[in-house]
């Protein structure tokens, strides 16, 4: 399997598929690359180059007890882009991998990473900030965390059945078409994520605040957010993100869940190969 190695001996996997300018993509916790096959095919074959990784702790790459949090994701990513020699690539990260896309760029932008990235697209992402605090009072409480964490120590298997089964596709909502195989395929990758790795990503995706790095990114930036995201509320989110990336495109996708590029790659992938060409 193609992996690269990190400064502090993590293997992290890749794929690697097509050629020509790069699309790197970061995947949602507690996912892998695996959750971002629909784009990977669809822009391999229109003349991309595409790099999706697993994220340390989650997938194929190393179950490290340390290091599950955005600098330590941010500065693989980098050494990433670095082994692979990538310039100009267009950075899309969705949900956790949102923040790892504005955490790389507001911590590597002007330094390591710099020349490396042409465009960014945050997709149903975390940032700024999840977590309700005096700064953000429109994010949720910590209490929701919490559960979170309290409910993955109880029973992961399960809990990794309930998330996409119900709000993470918008499955709970009625008189959608449920797909079997789209929540199976969820729960699979989710139980490859070492339960570590699961534990600490919480913490880093909903306290991680992103706003320093947001206002730094100044290079064409879409940001994509469903309307009936359940996960990851769109007014805590997307709506002042596109307030904090300098001239930022905002979509807005009416009635859409958390995990609209894969329930709704055909309209995703259209808009984003829009992007890249615009």
């Amino acid at each position: 399997m193609p992996m690269i190695t990190t400064k502090d001996g993590a293997q992290i996997y890749y794929k690697d598929w097509g050629s020509g300018q790069p699309i790197v993509f970061s995947h949602g916790w507690p996912l892998s690359a695996d959750d971002w096959d629909a784009q990977l095919i669809f822009f391999a074959s229109r003349g991309f180059r595409c790099i999706a990784h697993d994220r340390r702790g989650h997938g194929r790459s190393t179950q490290t007890w340390d290091g599950n949090e955005m600098d330590t994701y941010a500065d693989d990513l980098v050494t990433l882009t670095e082994t692979l020699d990538l310039k100009h690539a267009v950075h899309v990260g969705h949900s956790t991998g949102g923040g790892e896309v504005a955490r790389y760029i507001g911590r590597h932008g002007a330094g390591r990473a710099k020349g490396r990235v042409a465009k960014a697209v945050l997709v149903g992402a975390v940032p700024p900030m999840m977590v309700k605090t005096a700064a953000n009072p429109g994010g949720l409480p910590l209490d929701v965390f919490d559960a979170f964490r309290a409910t993955l120590l109880a029973d992961r298997a399960q809990f990794f059945k309930d998330i996409p089964a119900g709000p993470f596709y918008g499955f709970n909502r009625p008189g959608t078409k449920v797909s079997p195989g789209i929540i199976d395929n969820w729960w699979r990758q989710g139980m490859m994520c070492g339960g570590k790795a699961a534990y600490d990503c919480i913490k880093a995706f909903s306290e991680t605040d992103f706003t320093e790095d947001l206002k730094k990114i100044d290079l064409p930036t879409l940001i994509m957010h469903g309307g009936d995201d359940q996960i990851v509320p769109i007014g805590a989110s997307a709506m002042r993100s596109s307030k904090l990336v300098r001239n930022a495109q905002l979509k807005v996708y009416k009635g859409l869940p958390h995990g609209m590029a894969t329930t709704h790659h055909d309209v995703i992938n259209a808009d984003l190969l829009a992007f890249l060409k615009a």
